[in-house]
């Protein structure tokens, strides 16, 4: 399997990317004359999935790659890419995956839904994530029959998702919220608002590293339009504007404290002898924060953001294919855990010393 080196989500840049590290317009979609994946035989399954690959879409240069054939290694990589769910790595029925455009577009074939296609940019660029997705969208329009009702909109196994079936949701970096104490208050305010409020991987994950996931829960009785325009208008500049609001009062409050905070988390990266997945993002988090505000005027910020996916399990793996081969371990009695955690402490090491 061949993936880009890096991947929209890490990339740096982007509008408000201090805050929004990404953006994603996500659609689902299901064809007529199949039943929905969860009560599909797999026979049904096989043919959902060469119809699928018979689609032209040449423009956006896709690569299909079958799931069913893909080792744990590969499946681990996509999932810390954000290009799949948890959920479509671990099914056992036949599936299959579009990406295309420098991993900025990706569509997953029997999923929950029979088409689960989402466009993923760096930064806040939602009105453009959403451009691309339509304009996939009526490309399939034009070469299958999709299962549309004419009052209830597009028809999809979760309810939940009935009407446009868009899910509008971005990525953002936290920590100056969680430090104040303030990100309970944020999930409240975003429940008032129909949104939802989700870990680093999406639904079902935990927050990792300060990142959040916010996105709709309402998709019925309100148009595209509309949803893009309340996301782009009110929902993303009032999450930057309170995350930046607690930014600057632990500036004015406490810059003794924060600055110490960022510099202890620096120089414990820059010495870690062994380190765990957990640990490299709790403190990367604060570095980034602190590159962000200035207080790091030595790192850049891309240095960071590449560091958050290098010390994924995956990745560590895939960057470091001799990995727990008994002759390149430091100590031959290491466990396999342990080399990976001095290989993670050694990459993370070198990345912020040069």
């Amino acid at each position: 399997m061949k993936l880009e080196r890096g991947g929209p989500w890490i990339e740096t840049g982007g509008p408000e990317g201090d805050v929004v590290v990404s953006s994603r317009a996500r659609l689902a979609r299901n064809l007529v004359g199949f039943p929905f994946v969860n009560q599909a035989s797999g026979d049904q399954c096989r043919e959902i999935l060469r119809l699928v690959r018979t689609l032209d879409l040449s423009d956006h240069s896709m690569q299909w790659l079958d799931v069913m054939d893909l080792d744990d290694a590969d499946r681990q990589l996509l999932v810390e890419r954000h290009l799949v769910s948890r959920n479509f790595i671990d099914a056992d029925t036949p599936r299959g995956l579009f990406i295309g455009d420098g991993e900025r577009l990706s569509m997953m074939v029997n999923e929950e839904d029979h088409l689960r296609m989402q466009v993923l940019l760096p930064g806040c660029e939602l009105r453009e994530a959403w451009r691309r997705a339509s304009d996939i969208d009526r490309k399939l329009e034009q070469n299958v029959e999709l299962a549309v009702h004419p009052r209830w909109g597009y028809v999809t196994a979760c309810p939940t998702n009935v009407g446009t079936a868009i899910r509008f949701s971005v990525m953002t970096h936290l920590p100056a919220l969680r430090m104040t104490n303030e990100i309970e208050r944020l999930r409240r305010a975003a429940n008032a608002l129909d949104l939802a409020v989700r870990g680093f991987y999406g639904e079902g994950s935990e927050s990792t590293g300060d990142f959040y996931q916010v996105s709709n829960q309402i998709t019925l009785g309100v148009s595209d339009a509309d949803l893009l325009e309340r996301f782009i208008e009110t929902i993303v500049p009032r999450i930057v504007e309170y995350e930046r609001m607690a930014r600057r009062m632990m500036l004015d409050r406490s810059r003794m404290q924060l600055e110490d905070r960022v510099h202890r988390s620096l120089g414990l990266l820059r010495s870690a002898r062994l380190l765990g997945v957990e640990e490299a993002m709790k403190h990367l988090s604060r570095i980034r924060l602190g590159v962000s505000m200035g207080l790091l005027e030595e790192l850049k910020l891309s240095t960071v953001q590449r560091l958050f996916l290098d010390v994924q399990p995956g990745h560590l793996r895939m960057n470091n294919p001799d990995l727990s081969s008994p002759s390149t371990m430091v100590n031959p009695g290491q466990t396999g855990e342990e080399e990976i955690r001095l290989r993670r402490a050694e990459i993370v090491r070198n990345a912020l010393s040069s």
